[in-house]
This record gives C-alpha cells, structure tokens and sequence, in this order.
C-alpha cells in the first residue's frame, strides 16, 4: 500500500499524501468516477486524491461530492471539510469534521525564483531576496533551501486559497506572512494574515520532503 505519509494533525483533522502506483482499475474499484477527465494519468491522479479521502475517513461520502464554480469540490451538508492536491505521482488531500482547510503540494524546482513576484507582496520579497538570502548566502545555502522556502510561501497562499474556496483573491494582498517562521519538529509554522473584508489570523503550516523534492502547506482557522 503506497500510502506516503499520514499526519492525524487531531482527532477531528487527518492529512495524508499517496504515491500513485496503481492502475486505474484499483481505484475505480473503490472511487466514483463523475468527472470527465480525458488524459489517463490526471484520471488517475484524480482518482487517487478522492480515494485518500475515504482512506482518512472511511465514512466520506464520495457520492456527494460537487464541483463550485470555483472548481472546488466539497460536500453540500458540510459534514466534512476537505482540500486535495495533486503533483506528478503524488496526491495529497486534507480532511476535517468541523474546519474549512487547504492543501497543496508542489515539487521544488529553481523555476519558483522567477514566479516569486506574482506571489510575494513587497514586504515578503525584502525579507526573502535580501534578508533572508543573505542570511543563507553567509552560510553557502542560498539556492536549494532559498527555493525550498519560497515553494512553501507558493503552497500556503494556495493553500489559503483553497481554505477560502470563492475565488476572486490576489495572493499579495490578501494573504500576508506577519511573524517570525518556526520550526516545531519537522513542520515550519508560518504565521499569515488573510485580509479580506476582515483580518484573521490563520495557522498555517508546511513541511519538506526533501528525498522526494515535495512540498506541503496545510492549515486550520
């Protein structure tokens, strides 16, 4: 069983990531297939994130999951709350009983020092191309952990984003790193703000998995 890892973040909140190995009968065996989805390997990535949904909670109901006009997929009785992501052979997917969540999952490439200016807003772009790149400079790490943090800025905007779920955000306005980063074990704490229309503190946190260059940003309100 292919099950990458599994983080029970609490006993209301589970977060999982799958290697997809399988052919696509394995999953179709267990996973309605509703969308129309043409290329075979995004089936089965699709497949594969709405299988880890009922591999976290046995009881989701997968039958009831819709597609918003934002091309979110939730549930219309709200009984769970969940995010999925998808990234080459890897699919991620986060559930809750009772929060609106987000998740995303990248792979680490140096392409993410030239998309940092659609995302960064001016004061995360000091910090991250003089502060903090002197910093790593100093110590003769300035481009693989440079692109290994700027990945999980990317991820957790896109995780917010999906935590939101109405379209219509700009990720340098309305997403914000306000506070020191920090370590806990092995998951970095990044502290943002979400401003729109009001100010709310979310926790967000994202974690490295280096051997396999992927990335992964969740959060809870």
């Amino acid at each position: 069983m292919p099950l990458f890892y599994q983080h029970n973040i609490n006993q209301d909140t589970k977060l999982g990531i799958w290697f997809i190995e399988e052919p696509e009968s394995f999953f179709l065996a267990k996973v309605p297939l509703k969308r129309d989805v043409s290329h075979p390997f995004k089936r089965r990535q699709h497949l594969a994130g709405r299988f880890l949904l009922s591999f976290l909670f046995p009881d989701f109901p997968l039958e009831e999951i819709r597609i918003a006009d934002t091309r979110a997929p939730f549930l219309a009785s709200e009984k769970y709350h969940f995010s999925i992501s998808h990234c080459g052979n890897y699919a991620a997917a986060i559930v809750s009983t009772n929060s609106r969540v987000g998740v995303d999952i990248e792979h680490i490439t140096p392409r993410i020092e030239t998309l940092a200016s659609k995302f960064l807003n001016d004061e995360e772009a000091q910090f991250f191309n003089e502060d903090y790149a002197m910093f790593l400079e100093q110590w003769g790490m300035r481009g693989r952990v440079f692109q290994e943090f700027l990945t999980l800025i990317w991820n957790a905007k896109e995780a917010i984003f999906k935590w939101y779920g109405r379209g219509e955000l700009d990720f340098k306005k309305h997403m914000k790193l306000e506070g020191s980063i920090n370590l806990d074990g092995d998951w970095i704490k990044l502290p943002f703000v979400f401003e729109k229309g009001r100010s709310i503190h979310l926790s967000v946190e994202g974690r490295i998995f280096e051997d396999q260059a992927l990335t992964l940003a969740w959060l809870l309100t």
